[in-house]
């Protein structure tokens, strides 16, 4: 994969992010700190932004920093599965849902992470 097509997928994922936050494009961009045109911009793989841009958008979108990185492609495969393992400790350790309730949210996550 050459460098454009990873930042075309970068963009793609914050799009797909974005959407599912329910927000536009102005308030991702304003959420961000970035200006809206470059967002737009980021979006649509014209720009390749710094990693500062990239985790300013990530906390936009209320995700780790690392988790963002490793799902826009951006990490290698270690650091992401090191990710999907903290997340499934942090639904083991939670104390207010019951066992039922953990080993779904670890079947759901699992599905939603797993290659396709």
């Amino acid at each position: 994969m050459n460098e454009d097509q990873i930042f075309h997928g970068i963009g793609a994922f914050i799009r797909t992010q974005r959407e599912l936050a329910n927000l536009s494009l102005r308030q991702l961009s304003a959420l961000a700190n970035v200006s809206n045109p470059y967002l737009s911009q980021i979006e649509r793989g014209i720009h390749k932004p710094s990693a500062e841009v990239l985790k300013n958008i990530a906390n936009a979108l209320q995700l780790q920093a690392e988790t963002f990185f490793a799902q826009a492609g951006l990490l290698d495969k270690d650091i992401a599965a090191d990710s999907a393992g903290k997340v499934e400790s942090s639904i083991k350790l939670d104390p207010n849902l019951s066992s039922d309730q953990k080993e779904t949210m670890i079947r759901i996550y699992r599905g939603f992470v797993a290659p396709r």
